[in-house]
């Protein structure tokens, strides 16, 4: 991992970009780290990176693993049943009433 200050960074960015393909740098602002430069190399290590830092999703991920240790959790089954069970239609506003409805208004 190499260590590089700001200023230098910024005056030779596309070298630092292909450089952090190598290995991630660290940059530093008044002799302290201020940002990591890594490289992007699939879709997929973008999607990790953003949801490793994202801190909404990792509070998410802690509580979920918290549930699971505790024991309070659905197996696949009940979660598909309960989907199932979400999806069917209740009354006037279900979709099937819906497109009856604008069927009906279409012939007149």
């Amino acid at each position: 991992m190499k260590i590089a200050p700001l200023a230098e960074v910024k005056d030779r960015l596309s070298a630092y970009i292909d450089a952090a393909k190598e290995s991630a740098i660290v940059v530093t602002r008044n002799g302290k780290p201020v940002a990591l430069l890594t490289s992007i190399l699939e879709d997929d290590d973008l999607d990790t990176l953003l949801l490793t830092h994202d801190r909404k999703f990792v509070r998410l991920l802690a509580q979920a693993r918290e549930r699971i240790r505790a024991g309070r959790y659905l197996t696949n089954e009940q979660f598909w049943r309960e989907l199932r069970r979400r999806r069917t239609p209740r009354g006037p506003r279900s979709l099937s009433s819906r497109l009856d409805r604008n069927k009906t208004r279409a012939k007149k």
